[in-house]
């Protein structure tokens, strides 16, 4: 049924659970999965409070994040394919969810309480912007 599925992650314990699904997913489904970091420079910037891909502050840093991650999968027996771009972390995800067919993405609840919730969240403008369906993680702890 989720042939193509999408994660999208930062280095927050709470995305890692949601990596963790996605990979146990594709390995029930046998599909291909993708795993999606944004970055922006400009992230800090007032906190962090309206991002919830934060802690990604550079290039660099994706691309060292998404090697990580990509240890997380192959530890499920799943090969990732590995995406990081620069920008507003649901646009992105929505993008790329609709450049590589994607039948789902996988995204943690982190942001989906509280006034981040009134304000918005990824995980709320993936849920309302994607084309495909979108899985909400409980990543709670």
């Amino acid at each position: 049924m989720f042939d193509v599925i999408l994660v999208g992650a930062d280095d927050s314990p709470t995305a890692r659970r949601a990596v963790e699904a996605a990979c146990e997913i594709c390995a029930m489904s046998k599909g291909t999965l993708h795993i999606v970091t944004a970055f922006d420079s400009l992230s800090l910037v007032g906190g962090g409070d309206a991002h919830e891909f934060k802690n990604v502050i550079n290039e660099d840093d994706g691309q060292a994040l998404l090697q990580t991650l990509s240890f997380i999968a192959k530890k499920h027996g799943v090969e990732p394919v590995l995406h990081g771009a620069k920008g507003d972390a649901a646009d992105i995800l929505i993008a790329k969810a609709d450049e590589i067919g994607a039948d789902l993405i996988v995204v943690g609840n982190r942001g989906m309480k509280g006034v981040r919730r009134v304000l918005g969240s990824v995980p709320n403008s993936v849920a309302h912007g994607a084309a495909c369906s979108v899985l909400i993680v409980d990543t709670t702890e």
